[in-house]
């Protein structure tokens, strides 16, 4: 089977386990990564990368000469990919940049002009309802109607697919997986010592951006109310919103058990999330349903709960977007904004250790189970075979 993955996400070595995982399943499996030869973080000026080729034995990464350095709808390719397509002869192309992007376009056309017979799949994020005006209906028409499968990154996503008028495959599965040879249970006391944790206090934990719609501030309020247990609250990550937590904290009389620590080199985040004796994602929705707000925002999955239960940290999240899915049976949910029923969910895990150690156990098999690099490489086998109509010797 060779399968073309197009993606500037593949540009960081680190997000390419899943498709190195996926040539390990057999040794019928070559896995050709198409990634832009110049691309800007962000869309940060003056922080361009310069993508490198790389060849591990049935895995390669090729750098092509792209058009758009900072935006992925509008990122297509030069002329060097047509050789590239001539040589390699894929079976499945899979692009991952959306129903409505040029580059998804670009590879079906080629994929028709150069007789390859292709199955074509895009992946996509996206997960609010919304509306499109020609030519972009166009683009997303064209797309759609030569889609042989499409995978969505949450349950949500492959709804606003239906709803956009496509009735193929999909199929519901995260773009990257957790590595569990990093993120995995391990005791942290000279960490906890540097923070001023004492054994005594249960720690609360949090990772990623300090803005509105992660719902720090409703976090906040629940712990506020927790007064008879000895808790202290580690933050990971910067935002918008620091100076308000802050002051709220102090307003509360909460300050010194917060802990921020605003900058953590990405390997040094399982140790911060081992610190913690619950972590939690309490998500708000911002679209606006009735008035179809383009500029909303709902969780597309929230990947630091698949970290938190490869460590074997318990979990709990809001009911906003992905979380409720990501999490399962295997951590606590509660209404997002709720305040007084995330307080409920604290003391739960707070003045229970028999929960704590059932949500260790079901949350470390499920990530361990569902959301590895190779058990995300395992679905993409299974789905690839279902669009071509044929299993892999």
């Amino acid at each position: 089977m060779r399968i073309l993955v197009v993606s500037h996400t593949y540009i960081v070595d680190l997000n390419r386990e899943k498709l190195r995982a996926l040539t390990q399943l057999s040794p019928n499996i070559e896995v050709t990564v198409v990634v832009p030869k110049l691309w800007q973080p962000g869309g940060v000026q003056n922080q361009t990368i310069v993508s490198q080729p790389l060849t591990e034995g049935r895995f390669r990464v090729i750098p092509i000469s792209n058009l758009s350095q900072n935006n992925q709808s509008l990122l297509v390719f030069g002329s060097d990919l047509i050789a590239l397509l001539q040589e390699f002869r894929p079976q499945i192309i899979h692009v991952e940049q959306g129903a409505k992007a040029l580059g998804y376009a670009q590879l079906i056309l080629l994929n028709k002009l150069l007789g390859l017979k292709a199955k074509n799949v895009f992946f996509t994020w996206w997960n609010l309802p919304y509306q499109v005006k020609f030519p972009i209906s166009w683009l997303q028409q064209y797309n759609l109607q030569n889609t042989d499968g499409a995978i969505a990154g949450n349950q949500d996503g492959a709804e606003v697919l239906r709803q956009q008028g496509y009735q193929g495959i999909i199929k519901v599965m995260p773009q990257l997986g957790v590595d569990e040879t990093r993120f995995y249970s391990q005791l942290q006391p000279t960490l906890a010592a540097q923070l001023g944790i004492q054994p005594e206090e249960f720690v609360v934990g949090f990772v990623g951006r300090f803005v509105p719609e992660k719902g720090l501030l409703t976090l906040l309020s629940a712990l506020a109310q927790i007064t008879d247990i000895p808790w202290k609250w580690l933050l990971l990550g910067r935002g918008i919103v620091q100076a308000e937590l802050l002051a709220k904290a102090e307003e509360n009389g909460i300050k010194e058990r917060l802990i921020l620590v605003e900058s953590v080199p990405h390997d040094e985040v399982p140790k911060y999330i081992n610190l913690m004796n619950v972590l939690v994602l309490p998500s708000e929705t911002t679209y606006q349903f009735k008035t179809m707000t383009a500029a909303g925002w709902k969780e597309q999955f929230g990947h630091v709960l698949i970290e938190a239960m490869a460590c074997q940290v318990p979990v709990i999240g809001s009911d906003s977007g992905e979380i409720p899915y990501v999490i399962g049976d295997a951590g606590l949910i509660f209404p997002e904004g709720n305040v007084a029923a995330l307080e409920n969910c604290l003391r739960q895990v707070m003045s229970q250790p028999e929960l704590r150690a059932k949500l260790k156990n079901l949350g470390y098999e499920r990530a361990i189970a569902r959301y590895t690099n190779q058990a995300l490489a395992l679905q993409l086998l299974d789905f690839y075979q279902q669009i071509l109509g044929k299993v892999l010797a």
